[in-house]
């Protein structure tokens, strides 16, 4: 199951890449049905905000008519950044499912863990390593691309 919605999580991912966005994607899922995508789109809405996660939180609290989203799950391929992580928090979801980790902006346990503080009225379970080679691999190939096309 984990991987039906990480599978459409790297779909959301390749959408950045095509519009040369960094590939990060993510679904929100309430009652096993995707009720929200979003992708990485800083560069093209010249918005600090406009991050995967924070693209699918806005558009799940549309459609459920709710800023709680405390029956959601999310599936992001890259660990959330602490502004994600915040949000993510305060949105109340109850499960987020992480495809590779950012050792150098992670706060899912990289560098912070801003999920899980005992001292935040939520903490929101998690699950790392969800087809974590795919997503790894797709960032990977997309930096490559980059310092090669800026060496030219």
């Amino acid at each position: 199951m984990n991987e039906k919605y990480m599978k459409e999580a790297i779909r959301q991912a390749c959408k950045a890449a095509a519009i040369g966005e960094v590939p990060i994607g993510c679904v929100i899922v309430f009652e096993d049905k995707i009720i929200a995508r979003g992708y990485n789109r800083r560069i093209t809405d010249k918005n600090t905000l406009s991050h995967a996660e924070l693209n699918a939180i806005r558009k799940a609290s549309k459609k459920l008519g709710d800023w709680r989203l405390d029956d959601c799950e999310m599936y992001v391929t890259l660990e959330p950044c602490q502004m994600c992580a915040g949000a993510i928090v305060q949105a109340r979801i109850k499960k987020v499912y992480i495809g590779c980790m950012n050792p150098k902006a992670g706060c899912a346990g990289s560098i912070l863990n801003l999920l899980q503080v005992k001292q935040f009225n939520h903490q929101v379970e998690m699950e790392t390593g969800i087809m974590e080679e795919e997503c790894s691999a797709m960032l990977k190939n997309f930096f490559r691309h980059l310092r090669a096309s800026n060496h030219t």
